[in-house]
Formats: structure tokens, sequence, C-alpha cells
């Protein structure tokens, strides 16, 4: 592959020092290095590509939002998150209010997860007084309206946004879970862009549970909607499988904990799906894993490995088991499935 650059030979030769010399200054990010280069050669091509003052602007600020979000949310990597999106609207005497705050609370007092909001007032300040000032994180957006953050989010993972693409990027990438209440036009967009990004497998699986106080109905409307888009071929049956709805907090709880109780995460190495479990799966699993997917794989069969030389060279979960399928990349609510059946004979308590 050749090399990006400028296209000027004395200034790639100074960006190859000044690149060098910045990166030689952190120990151990050296195999970064070629990134870091290709980061600031698209910046200065944008430069030199005489692009508008506005759209540098874009640039400049998302990529600001984004290093000091990366940077927080760093701090915290080894704890499993889950995000409470809802209405900015929703009183406190509201039951769907009182729902959330009691979901939040459940899953940081009980079982140590950290909870992602909006930092706004409604549903997301119910999630964040449920969770408490050390286990919430507050991903706010400035809007003319209503631009201070709620007062239950610590100021140390409170992250402030100019734009939606940027703050929605960061809700999906740092969270194991999403819980989603009623809401409004923004509620919406972030559902079916997460629900999107997870048919497509432009986001990994994650265990998605719609959430209402017992009552409200405010899901039936769009279950409707859903399996009419079912009925008329515009998604298929299987994506159903993508999300639950429930409207009791362990309930909800369960869902998500259980869908981590064998799964841990995935990879593809070389076209190939690889799914990396907590508890080695017995051979009779596996069988009976090809029997019931076959529609799913490409060719060949699903089959216990060890970890790829591509794991091995970034030692990314050695320990963890494994099985490996040539996967589709069409029917995630299949593989939802999959993961489900891997789930159920686990042994040990969820994480």
């Amino acid at each position: 592959m050749r090399n990006y650059q400028i296209g000027d030979k004395n200034l790639d030769k100074r960006l190859d020092g000044l690149v060098r010399d910045a990166v030689a200054q952190h120990d151990g990010h050296e195999h970064d290095e070629d990134i870091v280069r290709e980061m600031m050669v698209s910046v200065l091509k944008m430069h030199r590509d005489d692009t508008d003052r506005g759209d540098l602007k874009i640039v400049n600020s998302a990529l600001k939002e984004l290093r000091y979000s990366f940077l927080v949310f760093s701090r915290y990597r080894e704890t499993p998150k889950v995000t409470v999106y809802g209405s900015a609207r929703t009183a406190p005497e509201d039951p769907n209010y009182q729902l959330a705050s009691e979901f939040a609370n459940l899953m940081a007092d009980t079982h140590q997860w950290m909870v992602v909001t909006g930092a706004g007032p409604g549903i997301m300040e119910a999630g964040n007084l449920g969770a408490g000032t050390d286990y919430g994180f507050g991903v706010n957006i400035r809007l003319p309206f209503e631009a201070d953050p709620n007062p239950y989010v610590h100021e140390s993972r409170l992250i402030n946004f100019k734009y939606f693409f940027t703050r929605k990027l960061m809700f999906v990438k740092e969270s194991d879970a999403f819980a989603v209440f009623p809401g409004g036009f923004g509620t919406q967009d972030e559902t079916f862009e997460l629900l999107t990004l997870i048919q497509t497998g432009k986001s990994d699986l994650h265990p998605v549970v719609l959430m209402e106080a017992e009552g409200t109905g405010y899901w039936d409307e769009w279950f409707e909607f859903v399996r009419a888009l079912r009925d008329q071929g515009m998604i298929a049956p299987d994506d159903l499988s993508l999300f639950t709805y429930t409207n009791d907090a362990a309930e909800a709880a369960a869902e998500i904990r259980k869908f981590y109780n064998n799964y841990h995460s995935q990879r593809f190495v070389e076209g190939k799906l690889i799914l990396r479990l907590k508890h080695d799966p017995s051979a009779e699993l596996v069988s009976e894993l090809n029997d019931e997917f076959s529609d799913i794989v490409v060719s060949g069969q699903i089959e216990k490995i060890e970890a790829t030389p591509a794991e091995v060279a970034t030692d990314d979960n050695l320990d963890l088991q494994r099985i490996r399928l040539h996967f589709n990349r069409r029917h995630l609510g299949r593989l939802r499935m999959l993961v489900d059946r891997l789930n159920e004979g686990a042994q040990d308590s969820p994480a």
C-alpha cells in the first residue's frame, strides 16, 4: 500500500522527524506512529486543499471533542457501562423517571456498572441520580435552550459536545449495553441509529432493552411500526432479536448481565468472525450450533480454535476461549441468537 504523504519531499521528511520525536517521548506508543502521521497528513492536506474555514472549524472542534472524550473514558476502560436514553422532558413525578432512576441504581449499586447519560434533565437526570456521582457519566450537548448539565454528574466525568455526531459516537463506542426509555425525536434518533449500527455490523453486538413504566404504553405503536417494517420486507424477521422489552428494572438488569454471562467480545480475522468466550464450549454445544445456525455460515463450520496469530500479535484477550465461523455478515439477529445459545449454558454468574 502506497504511503499516505503530503507530496512534498521536504515537508514529508520534516513531518516524519516531528512525529518520530513526539512519539518517542511516550514509551510504548511507537506502534502508533503510522496512524499519528496519517492524521497530521490529513490535516495538512485539508489546508493545502484550500478547505473552507468553516469546514476546518468543524474538523478542529470534532477532533478536540473526541480527544478529550477518549481521555475521560480511558480511565474507566475496565468497568462495564450502560447508556440510558430518554426524554429530557420527563418530570420527576413521572413513573418513567422513577423507573430509570431505579434501573440505574440497580446497575450501579448492586452490579457495579457505570451509567452514561446525555447529562440533561428528565430521564437523563434520573439515570445520573440513580447511579450516583461515583458511577455516572454525562455526555452533554450544548443547546441554546438546554446547556447546563443536571446536578448529579461529577465534573470529572462530564463531557460537553458541540456536535451530535461526536456525542453519539461516544455513546455507542463506550457502552456495553443500552436501556431506552420513552422520549422524543432525539431518543428515537439514537434508538434507530443504535439498531442500524448493530444490524449492519458497524457496531459489535450489545444488549438493547426498551423500557417503560407499566401501563404507560409508549412502545406499543413503535412495535406496530417495526412489525410493519418486518412484514413489508424492510427488515429481516430476526432483526427483532436485536432488542428486548420490559417494564421491570430487575428484569432489564438481568437481561444485560445475561448477555455477558459467557460472551466477551468479537473480532474479524482474515474475513472470519471470532467470538471470544469466558467458558469453554463443549463439543456437543458446538455441534448443535452447526446444526442450528448453518444458514449464517458461508463456508466451513463453526469451530473451536486457539487465539489466532493476529490476536497474539496484539495480545488481544489471549486468556479467553474462542469459536470461529465464516459469518455472512448479513443476519445479525441470527448471530445474536447464536450468542444467546452460548450464554445459556454458562455456569458462572454474570459479570
